[in-house]
């Protein structure tokens, strides 16, 4: 796993969340994770309302860090200390968390942010959490590990199906994501590119 690599120097460098070091991030990806594990054993009885795709929130502006909740993450990430106690809760939430989903029932319906969701199509959007964060954890560590293909490929398809159109060819998953999402600015080269799709970036999801 990409966080269990990384050298203690590389959590007090910024991630690509605004106001979030990457100790933060990591932080956060552990209340994901436990998330995942909340969400999975809360049946509901109810018709889904979301599915993968419609369970993204698209807002207009990106998230400044300012947010209570965020807040409370970079002080949450102040009182582990030492990064081995992050990588080593990370790694032990986070695994029950992947043996729960490979166990869940994908037609299961779930319960979760007052909506219900089959759990196939829940952990379908969780592909494109975690792909997100994965490329805001590396943001400015050049040498660490990228996503994995499967998993910018198959998000590309999620943000291009929330977007309602389809990214260029030229541009790669991981650029059609970066761009996409408003983690970078579309150089003017791709802005050309990206015609009237350019007018509807970013999709900030939440």
């Amino acid at each position: 796993m990409a966080v269990a690599e990384l050298p203690d120097e590389d959590f007090a460098q910024p991630s690509g969340c605004s106001g979030w070091l990457v100790r933060d991030l990591v932080c956060h990806l552990v209340i994901d994770a436990q998330d995942v594990l909340i969400t999975l054993v809360t049946p509901s009885e109810t018709e889904p309302t979301r599915d993968a795709v419609t369970y993204w929130n698209v807002a207009e502006t990106p998230p400044t860090g300012d947010d209570p909740l965020d807040a409370l993450i970079v002080r949450l990430a102040a009182a582990y200390e030492e990064p081995w106690l992050l990588k080593f809760h990370l790694d032990d939430v986070g695994s029950a968390a992947g043996r729960a989903a490979g166990l869940a029932d994908p037609d299961l319906r779930v319960g979760t942010r007052d909506e219900v969701l089959t759990a196939g199509d829940y952990l379908s959007a969780y592909v494109l959490e975690w792909t997100l964060h994965h490329l805001d954890l590396i943001a400015y560590l050049p040498d660490a590990a990228e996503p994995p293909a499967e998993g910018l490929a198959r998000s590309r398809e999620m943000l291009e199906k929330i977007a309602g159109t389809t990214f260029p060819a030229s541009f790669s998953d991981k650029d059609a994501l970066l761009v996409g999402t408003g983690r970078r600015a579309p150089a003017d080269a791709e802005k050309a590119e990206l015609g009237e799709l350019a007018a509807k970036l970013p999709l900030v999801l939440g």
